[in-house]
């Protein structure tokens, strides 16, 4: 009695189409191959495989105009700022001469006289100092003089002066006269006009131990 076909699926391998495999076994042993192509329609090409979302999303190019700028510096004032505390004019101390000093929205002051102080800070980290100065005219005025500065080109320097007349036919003198009188019933020196001028900041207070004058307030 001969056996039943028996149908083994093998492997398929690669190929356009699929082919399957019979094998029979027959009464006398003998093994019968039958390969029958399957006419299905073949497999679609494998896709391209799109690429994984990258986490680096790209950024932005920022435009050089728009990003932040400190700005060209002064070669001029850098100079300055590196040879802190001193002064371009600190050899013009006690020298007789004619000075001008600039004053922003008003006439510049010149005269002929005397600087009898300068003082600048130590360090200036910022890029931003002060400088004060006292001068003396030949005939018996003070001038006091505040310059702001700064490294950077596009910042200008800023000027500040005023006047100490001791003669009563100055406003300001005797605006400051009368006030001092009133509290402590003395004249008013020019010693005072500074320290309204420049108040007691730590520069101020520099300043003031360079004169041979006592700014200190004497108590008992």
């Amino acid at each position: 009695m001969s056996a039943e076909p028996t149908e083994v699926s093998q492997p398929r391998v690669s190929g356009t189409l699929p082919v399957s495999v019979s094998v029979s076994v027959t009464g006398d042993g003998h093994k019968s191959t039958d390969a029958t192509h399957n006419d299905a329609a073949p497999e679609a090409a494998p896709k391209e495989a799109t690429p994984a979302a990258s986490n680096d999303t790209p950024k932005k190019s920022v435009s050089s105009d728009s990003a932040p700028k400190a700005g060209a510096l002064s070669k001029i004032k850098v100079s300055m700022q590196s040879h802190l505390p001193a002064l371009d004019d600190d050899a013009n101390v006690g020298v007789k001469k004619e000075y001008i000093v600039t004053r922003d929205g008003k006439a510049d002051l010149r005269f002929s006289g005397v600087l009898l102080a300068s003082a600048a800070p130590a360090l200036a980290p910022e890029g931003h100092w002060q400088e004060y100065r006292i001068y003396q005219t030949n005939g018996g005025l003070h001038v006091f003089s505040k310059v702001a500065r700064s490294v950077l080109e596009k910042d200008h320097d800023t000027h500040e002066a005023d006047v100490f007349d001791p003669s009563p036919s100055s406003m300001p003198s005797q605006l400051l006269r009368s006030a001092r009188e009133l509290a402590r019933a003395r004249p008013l020196t020019w010693m005072d006009a500074a320290v309204a001028f420049f108040g007691y900041d730590p520069l101020a207070k520099a300043l003031y131990r360079k004169l041979s004058v006592r700014f200190e307030e004497e108590i008992s």
